[in-house]
């Protein structure tokens, strides 16, 4: 309808261009929303308030203008002046009907659109560090991402599903040499494990598998593994300049071939791991980004090429720095450090040249929300790169923080200390978790709640939601085991008859579905849908509450039937935007 309505005022403007009233060159931005008071009509223009000025007009008589050159149309009962100039729309009530002959035609298609055609987004997501299983705070970013992808391609966007994989630098030493350092124990070996090491069962397992297939091959004395080795910091050292020799030393005492044997059997340990994970949370990829390729490739030396022609690098105390705080950083940031390594920054700035050369429309980058800070320094070195920084845009996500009871669960990577996101899957569902996970806006702070997220009552929302699909189902059951049949046709031809305040109610909620799906996918918020799915699931159950749908009435029962199936049409085309199943029975 809203589509209807737009078709109209494009003609009333051309109309009043023709007539001289608008100039040829005014271009109008159509805006029409739903009101909010159904005394105010059914939807609403501002277009009036917005050409006044273009047109050198006062809003309100302009307002009267484009009223009186609007066409007529059966679905548009009456046309009202409000306000300063707002336009107001009644419906036709036999209109409404429309919908459900429609959801019924289009079926899955129902609500998909071609707003995006043409354009090519790149969404990258999750891409956590190889250093450990996913937890519970990626799940979150997991399931917002996935959402955001998925609503993009439902309006018509060219969706590339990216992870990029941080395969180089210090984290990954760290890990390297925390997998050397658990095999060592596996041998025999009485060790310290340093404070900064990576201290989970899963280290320990990744070690042991090590262990059995090469036996003590690359043992190495713990007496020379610590010879001259700084303390570490419960013995009044640096935990970090500790564990930076423990590297050192593997590195040496294993030799580079034998210490990367170590460095990329962890990596594909944690790799693999990850990405069996993302699959069984149903999180697709069209491609898995490596750093190390960036690395190899030359691609972090051509963009700091670039900067450097640019003349946004110079050299301080030894080291390379970028001049970001020229572009809007709030402090210039070193890209090679005094020891001639490259700084995780300098790789970023290198893959982000990377994106936009692959030339993506738009490059959307989902961070955790501790990243925040980060996004200054990436738009400053777009900037610098000589692209258009336009194209990028960072969406924020605050880490779930999970409950057992009133105790808050701690988490860290490092210490071993998470509840891993295949835990929660085990204990609560993957449609459980991914809907708890998007129904808040992104930035928004979120406490998950095990317990409500396994509870079967009205209170658990995708319990809700599934419910109602499931309760539509079980009218159609009760049809067959009746012996009745469902007269599709006959439905139709009497949608007028469905005159009750809930038929109508639900009529007008199944008709904003596409809108809210353009909406939601426009401005990255699934949480949109979640609460479009979630008061579409609470009116067809105080309908389903209120009024029996297998009557007598023959002509009244196909309607309602037909009703229904049209909701339940809709819900699973929505619980299918978030990848979440539709049980026929609960």
């Amino acid at each position: 309808m809203k589509q209807k309505i737009e078709e109209l005022i494009l003609q009333a403007v051309e109309t009043l261009k023709t007539e001289g009233i608008l100039g040829m060159e005014i271009i109008p931005n159509i805006s029409i929303e739903r009101t909010r008071d159904p005394q105010h009509g059914d939807f609403a223009s501002n277009l009036a308030l917005m050409l006044a000025k273009p047109a050198k007009a006062n809003p309100r008589e302009l307002a009267i203008k484009i009223i009186a050159a609007l066409p007529q149309h059966e679905a548009v009962m009456k046309v009202e002046l409000a306000g300063p100039g707002f336009i107001n729309f009644f419906i036709n009530p036999n209109s409404q009907y429309q919908i459900v002959s429609q959801i019924h035609d289009q079926g899955r298609e129902f609500g998909l659109s071609i707003i995006g055609a043409g354009k090519k987004v790149q969404v990258e997501f999750v891409s956590a560090n190889p250093t450990g299983p996913l937890h519970v705070g990626h799940g979150r970013g997991a399931a917002y991402g996935s959402a955001v992808a998925d609503l993009l391609k439902a309006v018509g966007f060219e969706v590339h599903r990216e992870y990029y994989v941080n395969d180089a630098g210090r984290q990954m030493d760290i890990l390297a040499t925390s997998v050397w350092l658990r095999y060592l124990e596996e041998c025999g070996e009485l060790v310290h494990f340093p404070s900064n090491g990576y201290r989970g069962d899963y280290v320990r397992e990744i070690a042991r598998d090590i262990h059995k297939n090469t036996n003590n091959d690359y043992r190495r004395p713990i007496e020379l593994v610590l010879e001259n080795i700084p303390p570490d910091e419960p013995q009044g050292g640096d935990k970090d300049t500790h564990i930076d020799a423990l590297i050192n030393r593997a590195k040496t005492l294993l030799g580079l071939p034998l210490y990367d044997d170590f460095f990329q059997i962890g990596l594909n340990s944690i790799l693999d791991d990850i990405k069996v994970d993302l699959k069984e949370f149903g999180v697709d990829y069209q491609q898995w980004f490596s750093e190390r390729d960036l690395m190899n490739d030359g691609s972090v030396e051509k963009a700091l090429e670039r900067l450097r022609l640019g003349g946004h690098l110079y050299q301080q105390d030894g080291a390379t720095w970028f001049a970001s705080s020229k572009l809007g950083d709030e402090k210039d940031r070193v890209v090679i450090r005094e020891n001639g390594q490259y700084t995780y920054f300098a790789s970023d700035i290198a893959y982000h040249m990377n994106k936009l050369d692959r030339g993506f429309d738009l490059v959307i980058d989902i961070w955790g929300a501790d990243h925040h800070g980060y996004v200054p320094r990436v738009r400053a070195a777009i900037q610098a790169l000589g692209a258009d920084e336009s194209k990028l845009k960072v969406l924020l996500v605050q880490f779930a923080v999970l409950y057992r009871g009133e105790e808050r669960v701690q988490m860290s990577t490092r210490s071993g200390e998470f509840v891993t996101l295949r835990q929660l899957r085990s204990e609560v569902g993957k449609d459980a978790a991914r809907f708890f996970y998007v129904m808040r806006r992104s930035e928004q702070h979120m406490d998950f709640d095990l317990k409500l997220a396994t509870s079967k009552s009205n209170e658990n929302p995708v319990f809700y939601v599934q419910y109602a699909y499931a309760r539509v189902c079980s009218v159609l059951r009760q049809l067959d085991e009746k012996g009745l049949e469902r007269n599709q046709l006959q439905g139709m031809e009497n949608l007028s008859k469905l005159t009750e305040e809930h038929e109508i109610s639900l009529l007008g909620t199944l008709a904003r579905y596409p809108e809210v799906i353009e909406r939601a996918a426009l401005q990255y918020e699934p949480h949109q849908l979640v609460l479009y799915l979630r008061d579409l699931a609470h009116e067809f159950h105080t309908y389903y509450n209120a009024h029996q749908f297998l009557v007598e009435d023959v002509c009244i029962r196909d309607a309602r039937l037909n009703l229904v199936c049209a909701v339940r049409q809709v819900l699973a085309n929505g619980l299918g935007l978030l990848n979440i199943n539709t049980p026929e029975s609960m």
